[in-house]
């Protein structure tokens, strides 16, 4: 019961944002198909290590929820859920998340607490700073990033560069969705740049870290030797991020789910195609 009121609140389906990337990494460090052990194994430590910090973010902001009313539904908020359960599913998911690193390669294995401990310290983020966007998107850019080191067993440029893109992507994409709790926010001791700076002023910034992730998205066209059929995905992914940014305005957000759940759904699933595709006929 505990563990699938914990499933349930993490939205385990909701590691497709994460997964379209580092798939997207892998098969660009792999230049095609790559060993499906490998990619196996890379998604099952991407789902314990998103399973890991959605938890853990959960515990961390149990209090705030019950006093949110966007979240108040949430287990923990609610008392439907004990701590301790969700506490051992972090340590298990943890546990689970460096042990499959350990199988991939040494490199994996040596940079997987660092790895582990960046995507929980975002949960904290929020309680400092306004800039607790860019720490999610950091937390997430490290699953192409560790997808090349998975196929690849080193750090190279290609990597950090489209790790570049999915930190702006996220940036852009959480500011939006932040937008519903500025009010709660505020009362709250919480920290956001829509709380910092006003909705209007942080769509704007919104639409600008979208216009920084293309950037680094045609950048990597020219640095790994991608083809046209990528450069489309990109210019569909730019297109779909103009459509976002005309759903949500600052006198209304009721399309934020929208923006946020079915766009970048599109976004990152629909560029990961074209990438393969792209990858597999050149």
């Amino acid at each position: 019961m505990q563990l699938s009121l914990i499933l349930k609140d993490i939205k385990i389906e909701h590691t497709l944002f994460a997964m379209p990337f580092a798939i997207m990494g892998a098969f660009i460090a792999a230049g095609g198909l790559p060993h499906t052990g490998t990619l196996a194994l890379l998604l099952l430590a991407l789902v314990f290590a998103r399973s890991s910090a959605m938890a853990f973010n959960r515990l961390a902001d149990a209090r705030f929820d019950k006093t949110n009313p966007r979240t108040q539904n949430r287990p923990l908020a609610q008392g439907k859920a004990k701590t301790g359960a969700y506490a051992a599913f972090v340590v298990i998911s943890s546990a689970s998340f460096i042990g499959v690193c350990y199988f991939i390669n040494p490199l994996a294995f040596l940079l997987s607490p660092l790895a582990l401990a960046v995507v929980l310290f975002y949960s904290l983020t929020k309680r400092f700073t306004a800039y607790s966007h860019l720490f999610l998107g950091v937390a997430l850019a490290l699953a192409p990033i560790g997808a090349w080191i998975a196929v690849t067993g080193r750090v190279e440029t290609a990597p950090l560069v489209l790790g570049g893109a999915v930190v702006f992507w996220l940036v852009g994409l959480d500011i939006i969705y932040s937008c519903q709790d500025v009010e709660h926010d505020k009362g709250a001791g919480l920290f956001s740049i829509p709380s910092r700076f006003g909705v209007a002023r942080a769509l704007s910034y919104s639409a600008m870290a979208h216009v920084v992730m293309v950037s680094f998205l045609v950048s990597l066209f020219f640095i790994s030797d991608l083809g046209l059929v990528y450069l489309l995905g990109v210019v569909l992914t730019a297109a779909l991020l103009w459509y976002e940014h005309r759903l949500v305005r600052p006198d209304d957000l009721r399309r934020v789910n929208t923006a946020f759940f079915n766009v970048n759904g599109l976004i990152s699933v629909g560029l990961m195609a074209f990438t393969i595709v792209d990858r597999l006929l050149t």
